[in-house]
């Protein structure tokens, strides 16, 4: 509180208590006690003010879920990199139909070339250590 400590404040309230004097400090106390009342007074209904004017869903709101502090950039670039918004279907072609004998067997041994020649992609890598 204005950069003053508890051995300061301490020193400035007796040095107040000196100058104002033991017949005028009873009645400053009294009108400090006051002056907290009313402060207190103020910010209570400032905040029932507040809380009428926004209304209900205020209330429901989880204000710690929304602290930035708790956003991970990472976490966000993954989730958005990952998520489909659509499924995909399928397209049966000659290509993407289910193989047999020696078709398989090339398929089995040609690995990412064979994967991208029946034309379904393979995955693209991901290092989620990479940001």
């Amino acid at each position: 509180m204005f950069g003053i400590n508890g051995g300061e404040l301490l020193v400035l309230l007796v040095v107040a208590a000196l100058v104002i004097g033991p017949e005028r400090l009873p009645g400053y106390a009294e009108q400090l006690g006051q002056w907290v009342r009313r402060g207190r007074r103020f910010i209570r209904d400032a905040k029932a003010r507040v809380d009428e004017e926004l209304g209900d869903e205020v209330g429901d709101v989880d204000w710690a879920a929304l602290d930035p502090r708790k956003y991970d950039p990472r976490r966000i670039v993954r989730d958005a990199l990952l998520e489909d918004d659509e499924p995909v279907r399928p397209v049966s072609t000659p290509a993407t139909r289910p193989r047999t004998g020696a078709a398989a067997a090339r398929a089995a041994t040609g690995g990412a070339a064979a994967t991208a020649a029946a034309g379904t992609p393979a995955p693209t890598p991901y290092d989620d250590e990479a940001t």
